[in-house]
């Protein structure tokens, strides 16, 4: 029993973790996009390869450029929040 408890908290530390690291990855590409970063830059592809496959996604089924600002990121990080807020109540869950 004990064994059970240990892997659903490990499991609840590595789920809030992952999804925390995604949601800074995703606001710092929402603060590189407001300038004019050097698109070679090693950083600023790591950042466009890891949000604009589901970014591109969120466009597809609700467009939200307004006046040349893009509110996509915001759902984004809206849907992640929710998400994780889920998936560790239902890890929470199978703890009891």
């Amino acid at each position: 029993m004990a064994f059970g408890n240990i892997f659903v908290n490990a499991l609840y530390q590595v789920v809030d973790l992952v999804f925390t690291i995604y949601i800074f990855i995703v606001v710092a590409r929402a603060i590189v996009s407001w300038v004019s970063p050097d698109p070679y830059n090693p950083i600023v592809r790591f950042l466009h390869n890891a949000t604009d496959p589901v970014l591109y996604r969120i466009r597809k089924v609700i467009p939200l450029q307004f006046g040349g600002i893009d509110f996509t990121p915001i759902v984004l990080l809206i849907g992640l929040s929710v998400l994780k807020q889920v998936l560790l109540q239902l890890i929470a869950m199978l703890a009891f």
